[in-house]
This record gives C-alpha cells, sequence and structure tokens, in this order.
C-alpha cells in the first residue's frame, strides 16, 4: 500500500470531471486507472463535460475569451460537488484560477513539442510559397510567420480529429499540433516532423496534465500525490510564472518552455505580434527550488527589451 492511502483513507467514491473529446478523455481515463490501481477499493468515474470552448468552433480562442472557456463548467462541477477532481491539459489552464480551486497534482510532461502534420510535405522547409499551413494558436503563428513569412497561415479549430480531418480533406497543405495529443491517442504516425523548441518554442505548460481540486479539499492532494512529478511541476510553474508576470493569454503570442539541468532549470521565453515581425526571446539559468522566481526573471528580462509595447499593442 502506498503512503498516501496509509495516511488518509482513500475514499469510496472518486468523479473526475473532464471535457469529452477524444483526448481529453483519454487523458481522464489515465488518471481514472492510475487511481483505480493505487486504491483498489474507491470506485472511480468520469463525468463528461461540453464546455462552452468545446462548443464555439468556428471563431479563434483569442477573439471567443481564451482557453479559460474549456475549464469553467468543470470548475462548476468541482464547486457543486458532482466532480471531486478535474483533470485539464495544463496548457488550457488560465494563469490565474478562480479563488478556492487548486492545482493540486502535476502528471510528468509527454512529448512538449509541437509537430508537423501533412499529407505531402516532409517538414515545414519544404512547403512551397503560398501553402496553407493550419493551426489555433496565436504562440505558433507568430513563429512560424517569423521563419517562413511565404506561408500563408490560417485558423484551425476544432478536436484533434476534426482537424486531422480537414487536413485530409485538403483544406490545408499542413497543420501544426502539439506532439504530446497526438502520441496519447495513438496518432503519432500521423507525425512527418518533430519541430526542435528552438525553433518553435512550446506553450507554457505544454505536454503536462493538471489535476484541480478546491482549495479546501486538502485530502485529495494528499490521495494524488503518487501521481504528482516534482521536476515538471517545477518546470510548469516557473513557465506560469512568467506568463502570469506577463499577463499571457490566448490573446497573447509567446511561449515558454522550462527545463531540468541537474539542481538548475533552464528557462526560455518569448513575446511576439502576432504576425512575427517583432520578435523578443530571453533566457535565464535558476534553481529547481524557485522555479517562480526563474519565470518572473524571464519576465523581467522580456519587458526590459520592450514586451510592455507588444503587449499594450495586443490590447488595443
Amino acid at each position: 500500500m502506498n503512503q498516501a492511502s496509509q495516511t488518509t483513507p482513500a475514499p469510496k467514491k472518486l468523479v473526475i470531471a473532464s471535457r469529452e473529446s477524444a483526448l481529453a478523455m483519454w487523458q481522464a481515463e489515465h488518471i481514472r486507472d492510475r487511481l483505480r490501481a493505487l486504491y483498489p477499493q474507491t470506485e472511480v468515474s468520469i463525468l463528461g463535460m461540453t464546455t462552452q470552448g468545446d462548443q464555439i468552433l468556428d471563431v479563434t480562442l483569442s477573439k471567443i475569451g481564451g482557453k479559460g472557456l474549456f475549464v469553467k463548467e468543470l470548475e462548476t462541477a468541482l464547486e457543486n460537488g458532482s466532480a471531486d477532481i478535474a483533470v485539464h491539459s495544463l496548457k488550457d489552464v488560465p494563469m490565474h484560477l478562480p479563488e478556492g480551486f487548486v492545482l493540486a497534482c502535476i502528471g510528468k510532461r509527454e512529448d512538449p513539442r509541437d509537430a508537423f502534420v501533412s499529407n505531402h510535405h516532409a517538414h515545414l522547409e519544404a512547403l512551397p510559397a503560398g501553402s496553407v499551413v493550419g493551426t489555433s494558436s496565436l504562440r505558433r503563428e507568430s513563429q512560424l510567420r517569423a521563419r517562413f513569412p511565404h506561408l500563408k497561415i490560417e485558423p484551425l479549430r476544432g478536436n484533434v480529429q476534426t482537424r486531422l480531418r480537414k487536413l485530409d480533406e485538403g483544406q490545408y497543405a499542413a497543420i501544426i499540433l502539439a506532439a504530446a495529443g497526438l502520441k496519447r491517442l495513438g496518432l503519432g504516425e500521423r507525425i512527418r516532423a518533430f519541430i526542435s523548441s528552438e525553433d518553435s518554442l512550446p506553450a507554457v505548460g505544454q505536454g503536462a496534465l493538471g489535476i484541480e481540486t478546491r482549495a479546501d479539499r486538502p485530502d485529495l492532494e494528499i490521495l494524488l500525490r503518487p501521481l504528482h512529478d516534482a521536476e515538471t511541476a517545477a518546470c510548469v510553474f516557473a513557465e506560469r510564472a512568467m506568463s502570469r508576470a506577463l499577463a499571457g493569454s490566448c490573446q497573447v503570442p509567446l511561449g515558454g518552455f522550462a527545463e531540468v539541468q541537474g539542481d538548475k532549470l533552464r528557462m526560455r521565453g518569448f513575446v511576439a505580434s502576432p504576425d512575427g515581425s517583432k520578435m523578443l526571446r530571453a533566457e535565464q539559468v535558476g534553481s529547481i527550488a524557485a522555479p517562480e522566481a526563474l519565470g518572473d526573471a524571464v519576465a523581467e528580462a522580456l519587458l526590459k527589451q520592450g514586451a510592455a509595447d507588444i503587449l499594450a499593442a495586443l490590447s488595443l
């Protein structure tokens, strides 16, 4: 028996709130199966929900309120007691949680890179001028426009399967997706090339799962402790601190990526104009024991370069 279950009796029932997309359900089922193995006496079930972000598919997220639209309904389920925990892709979780909620557990990170997916081309460099590339992310769009000004970047919404279908129908020459989602869904063979983090800095929290609970449920935090990955948590806490300091959201093209190097964290961040014409980058190394301080330092370095001017222009 693990230490957590010795100190805190496992509950008879545990309900996981999740979006109903295939990827979200994979994530929830993954956590469900881990919890069932840890606590066989507990009945673990999933409450599937459709969020506002899942319903509005004809407008880019940056225009309808950002990624927080994917978590509000799940938080309501936690608040009213119909669910105990909510499983999120961490990159979908707003930088400021509502009062009364906490990220109780951060799972081990999957591949954080972006993936190039195409039926006719091997990599981004092979795309002819004027090729249409689909992405839902201002972060990806700004980096693509900076590197490949001859390509045409178009919005791409929907779940992973919908995006792949649109590619297969010929609406796009290529699309850019998170490698982690494709791998988790068993669709890794669709990846034609991985885009290095040097060329496409990942989104804050990309590839990591976060488990949210109510702040007044410390018993659940103890219960989830065996699923918590301290190194991943340090990385994403640094990334989220940087984004918070820069008021990061879907409306802001920014990326942040921290990596463990011994007892240190290496953190890189960028802020850009949507068209990629202005691209500010910063890198810092700090203590793994103080990840938020490192994230704040990267944000400060970007602000000293003029990030505030880019952010102010985007908020007009």
